[in-house]
């Protein structure tokens, strides 16, 4: 992909969720990051204080550094911000982090030199990537500590991780590609701390997956509704226009597709059963409201994700002449919020599914309960249920939200800080048991596809139950199901053939 031309886009990015990759630096770009440094040197070389240029940070503003001391306030940014512990992040997000910096610094606002945006983009195309803690980001200003980390591969220091996986100090891992370190100008290591690429890098990631997740939710329901002997009339399109919100009219318009000439549907059409249970006939309603809560969500991203995040801002004055402006655009505000929003969205979300997977177990109109026909001997899948239900637990724990909190740092300079790295992990963490609650609905709602036999479903449910079934058996007794429930994970993740087939109903590619 070439950078410094055109924005970024979460679609585009779908398709690079864990590759690695390969950048190209467009020339204009280029030209807007020399154009930029020539402005900054103008400037440095008078007499105005110019903040991290000159002078220290934070509450240190006000101390003036002597000429010859500037590119050594630079390293010294980098290695005393470096305080970062716990889990190293994934290499899937370190990639990100360096793609956001690097388009960001291609918009010719922060003052580095193209040779700083050339190694990063060699680290990417190597995929040689910084070993970088997940904790002890506050989400302003920016996301010091992951970034000071991310980039003290730089000057020599630090760690990284090799294109095989293997751990080394950066000075060797860089030596075997013919790179050795750098020396930082004045404002670079400003530049390069100051962002909110870690909690972009986590929401980018959040976004693409919570939107695969949702059309492969709404086929999930489908199986469900079903085993179940669900209506499809919640559903109904006059019904939908009656209360407009655009994802309950998506979620209902996926399931009439996926559920078209069902044979269980037509089996029980005339039945005496007047209601079915929220958790069916209320889908399209919270399904549809976590949609629209990720539609949000991808906005706001996409638009953080394309943004300037670094302070102060190198910019051009009317006479063509350099203007250097101190400002808050790396507060993370904007994300903090939508990451604890989407949390929430994505445990109802899986609230709902794991109410599914009880009725599937309770002995629903003719099914067995448990969901095997010889219990007693056997308990069924009895305990993915708890699974679910202790999975769905932890979500609303995670769900309280990080960006109603607030501690002054930097003897109070930096009064109100965002916690949006916080909700960042939070959410990310959401995500990963949502998609396992709803990984164990599909598992259960096959098997009650498979007692509902001769009958057949709609061509939704029916063709998600032949994937499900090329990699899981149906049990007519007890077995692993913790095995099971990992390989159902896995194929809501990664099969392509069930993700085309949501995506399909959905009216994607």
């Amino acid at each position: 992909m070439t950078l410094g031309e055109a924005p970024l886009d979460l679609d585009v990015l779908d398709g690079l969720l864990a590759a690695p990759l390969r950048v190209e630096l467009a020339p204009a770009g280029l030209r807007r990051v020399s154009e930029c440094r020539r402005r900054l040197e103008t400037l440095a070389g008078g007499r105005q204080a110019i903040y991290g240029v000159n002078t220290g940070f934070g509450h240190l503003k006000n101390k003036r550094i002597p000429p010859d001391q500037l590119d050594q306030l630079q390293e010294n940014l980098l290695v005393s911000h470096a305080v970062g512990v716990g889990a190293p992040a994934p290499p899937e997000i370190v990639r990100w982090m360096l793609l956001f910096k690097l388009h960001m610094l291609l918009a010719g606002s922060s003052g580095v030199r193209a040779d700083v945006c050339e190694r990063l983009a060699a680290w990417l195309n190597a995929d040689l990537l910084p070993l970088v803690p997940t904790r002890g980001s506050l989400g302003a200003s920016g996301d010091l500590a992951p970034l000071a980390h991310l980039f003290l591969p730089l000057i020599g220091r630090g760690e990284m991780l090799d294109a095989s996986g293997t751990r080394l100090p950066a000075l060797p891992a860089q030596a075997a590609l013919g790179l050795a370190p750098l020396r930082l100008a004045p404002k670079e290591g400003l530049a390069l701390i100051n962002g909110t690429q870690f909690m972009s890098a986590y929401a980018a990631n959040i976004g693409v997956r919570a939107r695969r997740l949702a059309d492969l939710a709404d086929l999930v329901l489908c199986m469900s509704l079903e085993g179940l002997r669900g209506s499809v009339r919640p559903m109904d399109e006059r019904l939908m226009a009656l209360r407009p919100h655009p994802g309950a009219a998506a979620v209902a318009a996926n399931v009439r597709r996926h559920m078209r000439d069902s044979e269980i549907l037509k089996s029980h059409a005339g039945c005496d059963r007047v209601q079915d249970p929220y958790s069916l006939r209320c889908a399209p309603q919270v399904h549809g409201a976590f949609r629209d809560a990720l539609e949000h969500f991808r906005v706001v991203v996409t638009r953080e994700i394309n943004s300037v995040t670094d302070n102060p801002a190198v910019l051009e004055a009317a006479d063509g002449t350099g203007e250097v402006v101190s400002g808050g655009l790396f507060h993370g505000a904007p994300l903090a919020l939508v990451l604890d929003y989407l949390a929430i969205a994505l445990t109802d979300l899986g609230s709902i599914s794991e109410r599914r997977v009880y009725l599937l177990l309770s002995g629903e109109d003719g099914l067995p309960k448990l969901l095997m026909p010889d219990t007693g001997l056997n308990s069924g899948f009895m305990l993915p249920q708890y699974t679910a239900a202790a999975l769905v637990n932890e979500c609303k724990v995670l769900s309280t939200p990080a960006s109603v909190d607030s501690i002054p740092t930097s003897l109070g300079q930096e009064d109100h800080v965002s916690m949006g790295a916080t909700a960042a992990l939070k959410c990310f963490e959401v995500l990963d048991r949502i998609e396992t609650v709803l990984a164990i609905e599909m598992m259960c709602a096959a098997q009650a596809l498979d007692l509902r036999a001769p009958l057949r479903p709609g061509a939704g449910p029916r063709n998600a139950h032949a994937i499900v079934r090329e990699a899981i058996a149906f049990a007519d007794a007890d077995r692993e199901f913790g095995r099971d429930i990992h390989t159902a994970v896995t194929l809501l993740r990664r099969s392509e053939p069930l993700r085309r087939l949501a995506r399909h109903a959905a009216g994607g590619a």
